[in-house]
């Protein structure tokens, strides 16, 4: 359980489902401001506020999840304001650390960065399953913080996992990368096979998509396959010339990706035509 009284600065997915998770593990009915109350969770179980005053002199931990961009707008907003003591705020940004936080820190507010990696989709009810047994990327500047912040992650059934602070830009870029371009990485493999005839793509690249996924996570780099990795030159020639010819938003996706994978099996020499292959690839117009 959480003592006392967990505040929500945010209605969005995120906040939601963190106001649903923490609300039933602590000793009071949390509270929560937002710019948009009518994005509070249906069915209650929160107490909508209708300043970041509130917020602040009435709760004990403070969960600050806006978007980035917004992020400081809280922070300043909160100036002025009287908090109560030993109050923890943290907020849910994966790119920053506790230094945006410093304002807070200042006036003896303990800070911390606690990032929850999945995505929200605005499902609270399913999104609290989904941080149970998630990893949280936690910063703080010192060690009571700290253990703070792994009692809140506890508290939601999560798994802490600690990010320096000078990591953390480094740390989201690579969750984006894997998360955000892996969802346009198969928007043009769906486009083109759309424009290879196919009428349902999703049905065809669902399984060999969910194997590659699994392989790569099981063995990493080793579970590569296709020709790039055979050295098979004229089957890339042949790939970058269909997609000029039927498919051309995507070839530069594919260019990418190939010369990425090329690098990648030359630091491993597990080719023996990749100057070849490197030469086909760069080619293309």
């Amino acid at each position: 359980m959480i003592a006392g009284r967990v505040g929500i600065v945010g209605t969005g997915r995120v906040a939601r489902a963190l106001a649903l998770g923490l609300g039933v593990r602590s000793s009071a009915t949390p509270m929560m401001w937002g710019r948009t109350p009518a994005h509070l969770p249906e069915g209650g179980g929160v107490l909508a506020v209708r300043s970041l005053e509130e917020v602040a002199e009435q709760c004990d931990v403070i969960a600050i999840a806006v978007s980035d961009d917004a992020l400081l707008q809280v922070v300043d907003a909160f100036a002025g304001a009287q908090f109560r003591p030993g109050a923890l705020a943290f907020h849910v940004s994966g790119g920053s650390g506790t230094a945006i936080l410093e304002p807070l820190r200042i006036r003896g507010v303990r800070t911390a960065a606690v990032h929850p990696v999945m995505t929200f989709t605005g499902n609270a009810d399913i999104e609290v399953q989904r941080m149970a047994g998630a990893c949280f990327a936690i910063t703080a500047p010192d060690g009571d913080t700290m253990r703070q912040a792994r009692t809140i992650v506890k508290a939601l059934g999560g798994i802490a996992v600690e990010i320096a602070e000078d990591r953390r830009t480094l740390y989201h870029a690579a969750l984006s990368h894997a998360a955000n371009h892996l969802v346009t990485l198969l928007a043009g493999a769906t486009r083109a096979l759309h424009a290879a005839g196919i009428e349902h793509p999703e049905s065809l690249v669902a399984p060999l998509v969910r194997a590659s996924l699994e392989n790569s996570i099981a063995k990493g780099f080793d579970a590569l396959s296709g020709p790039l990795l055979r050295g098979d030159v004229n089957m890339v020639r042949g790939h970058l010339a269909a997609l000029a010819n039927d498919c051309p938003e995507v070839l530069p996706a594919y260019r990418a990706m190939a010369l990425s994978t090329i690098d990648e099996l030359e630091r491993r020499n597990k080719a023996a035509t990749l100057s070849t292959l490197r030469a086909v690839v760069d080619d293309v117009q």
